[in-house]
C-alpha cells in the first residue's frame, strides 16, 4: 500500500482529493498548518471508509513540513503521490505598487521553499518505489499574473517553473510532476471547478501522466 501526502489538505479540495484516491486504494496523508484540523477531517474520512490520518506543518517552515513528511511516510507507507495545494494568505495579494521587496518573503516561502522542501523530502520514497507523481495546483495568477495579486503571482510563476523542471528532470526516472490551474475559485456545484470534479481531473493526472499543465477551464472563461 502506498500514500498520497495532500499538502494544505481542507474540506473542500483536499476531502475530495482523499476520498478519490482512497477509492483507488491510497492511504492518505493530510499536511495543514493546524492539527485539530487535519484530525477531525481524517475522522470523517476513516468514517467513510479511507485510511486518513493528519498530520500538522506550516508549509514556510521547511524542517517542519519534512518532519510531518517523514511522520506520514513511517505511519502510513512511501509517498507514491504528493499534492501541494494550501491556500496562500491574502497578505500575498497586495497590488504590484505597493509591494516591496519583504512582501515577496512570504509568498517565496510558501510558493517555492515549501515545495522545494516537500519534493525533496519525498523524493527517495518515490525512487526506491520506481514510481511517483508530483501534483501542483495553482490559480490562474501563475500564468497570467495579475497586478492586484502581485506576491502570488511571482510567487506562482516561480513555483510553475519549479514544477516545470521537475517535470523534465524526473520523466526519466517514471516520477510523472504536473500542474492544475484552477482560475478563479474552487466552486461547489460548478461544472469544471466543484472540488470532486478537480479531484477526479488530479487523478486523471497521475493516471495518465501525459502533459505538464492541465486548466480546469480556460483562463478567458
Amino acid at each position: 500500500m502506498t500514500t498520497i501526502a495532500i499538502v494544505g489538505a481542507g474540506k473542500g479540495l483536499g476531502g475530495a482529493v482523499a476520498r478519490c484516491f482512497g477509492r483507488e486504494g491510497f492511504d492518505v496523508a493530510l499536511l495543514s498548518r493546524t492539527g485539530a484540523h487535519v484530525d477531525a477531517l481524517a475522522a470523517d474520512l476513516g468514517a467513510e471508509g479511507v485510511n486518513a490520518r493528519g498530520f500538522a506543518a506550516d508549509v514556510t517552515d521547511p524542517a517542519a513540513l519534512a518532519a510531518a513528511l517523514d511522520a506520514a511516510a513511517s505511519a502510513l507507507g512511501p509517498v507514491e503521490v504528493l499534492q501541494y495545494s494550501p491556500l496562500p494568505h491574502p497578505d500575498y495579494m497586495k497590488p504590484v505598487l505597493e509591494t516591496g521587496p519583504a512582501d515577496v518573503a512570504g509568498p517565496f516561502a510558501f510558493s517555492v521553499v515549501g515545495p522545494m522542501a516537500a519534493v525533496r523530502q519525498v523524493l527517495p520514497g518515490m525512487r526506491s518505489l520506481g514510481r511517483g507523481t508530483v501534483l501542483f495546483v495553482n490559480g490562474g495568477t501563475a500564468v497570467e499574473p495579475h497586478p492586484e495579486r502581485a506576491g502570488t503571482s511571482i510567487a506562482f510563476a516561480a513555483e510553475s517553473a519549479y514544477a516545470r523542471m521537475l517535470h523534465d528532470a524526473l520523466a526519466g526516472e517514471d516520477i510523472h510532476a504536473a500542474q492544475l490551474i484552477v482560475p478563479g475559485a474552487i466552486t461547489p456545484g460548478h461544472p469544471r471547478k466543484d472540488p470532486a470534479v478537480l479531484a477526479d481531473t488530479l487523478w486523471g493526472m497521475h493516471r495518465d501522466r501525459g502533459e505538464f499543465r492541465h486548466y480546469a477551464e480556460p483562463l478567458d472563461a
